[in-house]
Formats: structure tokens, C-alpha cells, sequence
């Protein structure tokens, strides 16, 4: 027989807290509870004072700690990164989170509600606040939230242990894991379990539908349709209530000492992230007797906190452009493996080992296949700075000289030549010599933009081309452009995220001289590494720190560009509002090829540049059709992080790979004609690709400029960027 009872409210509606625990059994519940406590903030505290061991950071990371803090809060309450590339997921965690949210603040008020009853019974009047409305939201709120923990818990177990998601396991997948999750769930369990017996055990043979306990009132109904009488229920339901509780305090009590710890420290992580991190690199002291990565003491303790915020989730590796092309990194591992020797030296002391070196914590070959792209980064869903560690791995290992020979030559390049290809500084700009006009010399003339050509646009046959197409759309459009020819030197971007740091300071500061040198009003950048490196690592330099150094023959003193000075743009913004104004005349142009575009990790996920390229580009009245992975999911053409010059095994290069998707994976598949870059490093990378890959028949590699230039020549302007200067002029 079923009665039902209304959802409306009534002023004595509620149930009582300890039903069927005896004062003695409350007595052992409360003393079991305050030891779990301690022993919860024992560890917690424990966790957060190593992170003393750990050097400063570079700059504040608890400034407008308000403003951190909520910003935190808002990015973990909404769940944003777990969304992203994966729904599924960003579902099951939302829900496993705010069903523990919501299910940790019940339960904490039932404990206050207990101790006011306990402080108005000692006044003479006992009363609860648990009571009528409040307690019948409170019902429907915690049933139905905890439903959606369930449910989430549920498809946490199913995408890990039934359909083994790949990027779930590893190397460090262990014990942890499966305690977070099967816990969690007896404990989601557990709770409805005991409210099904409550229901049932106080039903004297009726089941007492509780509309707003749906879930509980469920599970009694369950109960009783396999045979569970009111007095079966009310002799188990002791024993349930201690399984859950102790279950809760095992599980509380661990939370400092397992993977459950990452509830704290990933927010904890996601307060003090930087904005700006990989985007911009923490620099060395000037002092050349400290260390960067001699043992796991030099690691801030940012880093330290990173360490302990991974959750495993596997985000980072599965997005990770090495990996899938199967060269020795994960970024995950990297991370973890850190920890884990970190934590052994705590618990255990024992040996110590190299941070960084063939055999040592992190292998050689590990850091050398890094392509600083910052996929990890941009995927990681509790902000660990990835990058901010691989540079200091990678500054030790270019400290004890392990890095590799064809890398010592980029370096002894720079050195002597300021050009990463060891070409004489005086060719700098023999590329301008097929132009059928003039590059202004932006140390003799004022000019609008400064532009900095680069090492690859300079002195690589393919990259000029781009080059001269580029100087064609400025001329056209009558912007005044000017060059600094063979005072140029290498900007240093991508031999700084190698570890050669003191290098890079040099080369900023030599470039920066000739800079100020120059009356401009803009700098504009072929490349995306180097607009990443002028906007933002430029100004964060303070040189004055060098001043003494005799290997710095810079004049800069202090910092560059850091209040009022020069706008940094990526030649694709500075033409996108040529563009705009019409100074190319591209009104009605067609040209009539299907191309795709890809996005330079550097100007992408680095600088959220994603728009201007594909402006330029339907500005040309090319059909355009994405890759799947486009725009902040883009794949690494394999160049970053002195890749264009590393020699690396891997069982399929990332153009490769890139080349196949945009053939074979977008819209127009292999009607696909043009693969439209906008970086040189992009273009190197794809012409090699396309070559080793087989796919020279199938597309072809542009710049964005080049599709610019085609599209100005058919609407009859004058064929500037070719290499035949006295070729006779299209009539306009």
C-alpha cells in the first residue's frame, strides 16, 4: 500500500538526523569526526608549507587576491575547460563537482542545524531551523543534485574502466585513481541507500512517497518490490549509516595524501595562474653561478603546486603534437614524474638524481621533442604552466652543454652572424634586389611601421618569396614601410624556449638598440614568433641587469616598450586594416580555389590572433574550409622550440599529419588545392612535409601574402612581387 504525501509544505515537516543511533554511537560519531579533521588539516597544511621549499616566483601571484579569487571560482563553478574537445566530459565532471558541492553543503548544514538544536535545548528551547519549507527544498535540492553525482561518477567509471579511454591511462595510473572514483560513488550510493531505508524502515508496511525525497522514495520502492519489509530496513539501516560514515571519513581523512588532494590544489592552481604564461617566459638572474634545474630545490613554488594539481586527467597528452607523432614526450609524465621524485626524496631521502640528463628523472630526448606550442597548456582544465617548466629543463640542459650538435650550431650562428642560418648580416636584405621597387631604410627615413623581416623571410629562397610579396601589398597600398637591412639580427624567440637564454637577452638588446635607432610608429612582424616575442617578452626584460655584463654590447638600460611605446603587429592586423580601408583594391575579387588555413601556434593559441588571417584570406574570394582542429585546437607543424632545427625520431611528422587532415578531413576533403600559412617557420615545416609525406600532387603550401598578391595582379594592378623586375606591367 502506498500513501502519498503532498509536496506542500507544513510547518513540523522534517525527519530526525540520527534515526536509529544511540547517544553512544553519536558520541563515537562526533569523536570520529573531529579526528578525521585533524587529520585533514594536519595534511592540507602539511602539503601547502612544502611549497615553502620552493624558490620565488618571478612576479606576484597573490596580487588582488579578491579579484584572483573570484576569477577562480567562476572558471571552476563553470567548468569551461572541461568542455572543451570533450562534452561528454565536461558534463561528467560538472556534474560529479556540483554534486559534491551540493552534497558537502547539506551535510555541513545538518551539522550546524545538530548544534543549534544542542545550544537551544541548553536555553531551555529547543528548536531547528530544518524544518517546513526549508527542509523540503533542502530534499529536493540534494536529491536532485545528488542523482547528478551519481550519474557523473557513473560515466567517470564507464569512459575508464569500461570503454578504457586512452588518455586516461598511463604510467602513473595507480591505486589513487580508482579511489577517487569507486569512493565517491559508494558514497552518492550510500546516501540515497539510506534514505531508501529510512523511507521504507518508517512505513510500517506502507512506503510513504516523499515527492521532493524522488530519488530516495525511488529506492525504497526498489527495496520493497525485491521483498525488504519496514523492520529489514530499520535492523540495517545502523550498519549502513556506519559503513557510509566511516567510508566519508576515510575518504575525507585522504584527501591530503591522495589523489583527492587535487580539489584543493588545482583551485588553489587556477587563483595563482598567469594570464600570460608560455606566452611569456620568466627571465635568469644575471648572476651566472645560479641554477636553473640542478635539483628539484630550484623549482618555485608555483611549479611545486603545478606538480600537485595534475589530476591525471590526460588532456595534455592527448593534444600533445609529440606524442602523436611518437617521439618520447608526454607532458603529463613530465609533470608527474617530477612529483613523484620529489615526493620519494620527502618520504624516503635516498639517492638523487639529475633532474635532466640521459638516465636522470626526465630524459634528454624527453625535453628535445617539445615544439612549445602550448596545446597542453591551452587543454590542461587547472592551468598548469607546462611551458614555464620545460624552459627550465631546457635551460639545464643547454647549461650542462647537452644539447644537441645541428642546435650548437644555430647558437654559434647567432653568436657570430646574429642569423640562425650563419649568412653573412650584409645579405640580410639581398631579398629586396628582384623588387621592381625601392624597401625604404628605416634607419635613414621616418616611417609608419618598422618591419622586421626575419632570419627565414631574409635568407631561406622559399620564405623571400613571401617576403617580396609582402613589400608588393605595403607598396601597393602606399604604406610607409621601412626595414633596418643588415642591422637585423635574429630576434632570439625560439632559441629561448631551447634554453639559451643569455643568448636571447643579447639579441633583444642589440635589436633593440637599432630599434631606437629608427623613428617609427608600429612595428610589424612577418613572423608570428617574433610579434609573440616584441609584444610580450621584449618589455618584461630589464636590461639594466646586464649593464655591467661585457658580453652584452647592448645600450638599452631598464625596459623597452613598456608604458606608451610602440604597437607590435603581425603583418596579417596591419594588412587586415589596409584591407578595410581598401588600399588593395580587392572589392570583388574571386579568386576561385578551395584552400584551408592553418593557425601558427604563435599567433593563435599564444596571441588569440585567429580572425585577421581569414579575413585576408576571404578578402581573396577563396572558398575556405576548416580542418577539424582549427583555431585554439590547432595542430603544431613541428617547428617551435627549435624544432625546424632539431633532429628527432618519430614515426610521422606533425606536417605530415597536419597535410593529411586537411586532405582527407575537412568539408571539401582532397578538393582541398591550397594549405594557406601565415608564418615562415609554418611554410619550412609543410614544404618538408609535403615532400617526405607524398603529397607534392596534391596541394600546394601559400602565405596568406601570396593569395593577397595573386588576387591584387587579377584585379589589374601592377605584378611587383615576382622575380622579374623588368617584366612589362599589367594595364590598370
Amino acid at each position: 500500500m502506498v500513501s502519498v504525501v503532498p509536496l506542500q509544505a507544513t510547518e513540523d515537516a522534517t525527519r530526525k538526523t540520527f534515526w536509529l543511533i544511540s547517544n553512544y554511537e553519536k558520541i563515537l560519531f562526533y569523536f570520529l569526526a573531529t579526528v578525521t579533521v585533524f587529520v585533514f588539516a594536519y595534511g592540507t597544511y602539511n602539503r601547502f608549507a612544502r611549497y615553502g621549499d620552493g624558490k620565488a616566483d618571478w612576479f606576484d601571484r597573490l596580487d588582488d587576491l579578491p579579484g584572483r579569487v573570484s576569477s577562480a571560482a567562476k572558471i571552476v563553478a563553470s567548468n569551461e575547460k572541461q568542455f572543451n574537445r570533450d562534452l561528454v566530459a565536461g558534463l561528467m565532471h560538472a556534474f560529479i563537482l556540483w554534486g559534491f558541492l551540493t552534497l558537502l553543503i547539506a551535510t555541513t548544514i545538518l551539522f550546524i542545524d545538530e548544534w543549534y538544536r544542542v545550544l537551544t535545548i541548553a536555553a531551555g528551547d529547543r528548536q531547528s531551523f530544518w524544518v517546513g519549507d526549508f527542509y523540503l527544498s533542502y530534499q529536493l535540492v540534494t536529491d536532485a543534485l545528488g542523482l547528478l553525482f551519481v550519474i557523473g561518477l557513473a560515466v567517470a567509471i564507464w569512459r575508464r574502466y569500461v570503454v578504457r579511454a586512452e588518455r586516461l591511462w598511463g604510467k602513473h595510473t595507480n591505486w589513487e585513481d580508482a579511489f577517487l572514483v569507486w569512493s565517491l560513488l559508494l558514497l552518492g550510493v550510500g546516501g540515497f541507500l539510506l534514505e531508501g531505508l529510512r523511507i521504507l524502515g518508517t512505513g510500517d508496511a506502507i512506503v510513504t512517497v516523499e515527492p521532493v525525497s524522488f530519488v530516495g522514495t525511488a529506492t525504497a520502492l526498489g527495496l520493497a518490490g525485491i521483498g525488504m519489509n519496514a523492520s529489514t530496513a530499520a535492523a540495517v539501516y545502523p550498519l549502513a549509516w556506519w559503513s557510509h560514515s566511516v567510508l566519508a571519513f576515510l575518504f575525507i581523512a585522504a584527501i591530503p595524501y591522495a589523489k583527492p588532494f587535487h580539489m584543493i590544489s588545482s583551485f588553489a592552481n587556477v587563483v595563482t595562474r598567469d594570464d600570460k604564461a608560455g606566452v611569456r617566459l620568466p627571465g635568469v638572474p644575471s648572476d651566472l653561478d645560479a641554477t636553473n634545474a640542478e635539483s628539484i630545490d630550484d623549482f618555485t613554488w608555483k611549479e611545486l603546486l603545478d606538480q600537485d594539481a595534475c589530476t591525471k586527467c590526460g588532456r595534455c597528452s592527448s593534444v600533445c603534437p609529440a606524442k602523436a607523432s611518437g617521439r618520447p614526450l608526454d607532458p603529463r609524465d613530465v609533470i608527474l614524474d617530477l612529483k613523484q621524485y620529489r615526493q620519494s626524496l620527502e618520504r624516503e631521502g635516498g639517492e638523487t638524481k639529475p633532474i635532466v640528463a640521459d638516465g636522470g628523472v626526465i630524459d634528454t630526448k624527453t625535453m628535445e621533442s617539445c615544439m612549445s606550442c602550448m596545446a597542453c597548456m591551452d587543454a590542461c582544465p587547472v592551468e598548469i604552466e607546462h611551458l614555464k617548466s620545460f624552459t627550465r629543463l631546457n635551460r639545464q640542459l643547454t647549461d650542462q652543454g647537452d644539447v644537441q650538435s645541428s642546435m650548437q650550431d644555430v647558437f654559434q650562428n647567432v653568436m657570430t652572424k646574429g642569423n640562425t642560418f650563419g649568412d653573412s648580416p650584409e645579405a640580410r636584405g639581398d631579398w629586396t634586389e628582384d623588387l621592381a621597387f625601392d624597401v625604404a631604410d628605416a634607419r635613414e627615413t621616418d616611417v609608419e611601421y618598422l618591419w622586421y623581416v626575419g632570419d627565414y623571410p631574409s635568407y631561406d629562397d622559399r620564405n623571400k618569396k613571401v617576403a617580396r610579396s609582402l613589400a608588393t601589398l605595403f607598396e601597393h597600398a602606399d604604406a610607409e614601410v621601412g626595414i633596418l637591412y643588415d642591422d637585423e639580427v635574429y630576434d632570439g624567440n625560439d632559441i629561448r624556449r631551447v634554453g639559451e637564454e643569455f643568448l636571447y637577452v643579447e639579441q633583444a638588446g642589440t635589436l633593440i638598440d637599432s630599434f631606437e635607432d629608427c623613428s617609427f610608429e608600429k612595428i610589424v612582424c612577418t613572423d608570428p614568433h617574433s610579434y609573440n616575442t616584441f609584444k610580450n617578452e621584449y618589455p618584461e626584460v630589464d636590461f639594466a641587469e646586464f649593464a655591467d655584463d661585457p658580453m652584452m654590447e647592448f645600450e638599452i638600460d631598464g625596459f623597452w616598450n613598456d608604458g606608451d611605446g610602440a604597437d607590435v603587429y603581425h603583418w596579417t592586423q596591419a594588412v587586415e586594416e589596409l584591407v578595410e580601408d581598401d588600399a588593395l583594391g580587392l572589392q570583388g575579387t574571386e579568386l576561385e580555389y578551395t584552400v584551408t588555413y592553418h593557425d601558427p601556434c604563435h599567433l593563435g593559441r599564444y596571441n588569440d590572433e585567429y580572425e585577421a588571417p581569414r579575413e585576408l584570406v576571404r578578402a581573396t574570394g577563396c572558398s575556405l574550409h576548416e580542418m577539424p582542429r582549427n583555431r585554439a585546437n590547432s595542430f603544431c607543424c613541428g617547428g617551435g622550440g627549435g624544432g625546424l632545427w632539431m633532429e628527432v625520431d618519430e614515426e610521422e611528422k606533425p606536417s605530415e599529419e597536419r597535410l593529411r587532415e586537411a586532405l582527407e578531413d575537412t568539408d571539401a576533403g582532397d578538393g582541398i588545392e591550397k594549405f594557406v600559412v601565415a608564418c615562415p617557420m609554418c611554410m619550412t615545416m609543410y614544404e618538408d612535409g609535403r615532400k617526405t609525406g607524398g603529397f607534392e600532387d596534391d596541394i600546394e603550401i601559400v602565405d596568406v601574402a601570396e593569395l593577397l598578391v595573386e588576387a591584387v595582379e587579377t584585379n589589374g594592378a601592377t605584378p611587383t612581387a615576382g622575380s622579374d623586375p623588368d617584366a612589362a606591367p599589367a594595364d590598370d
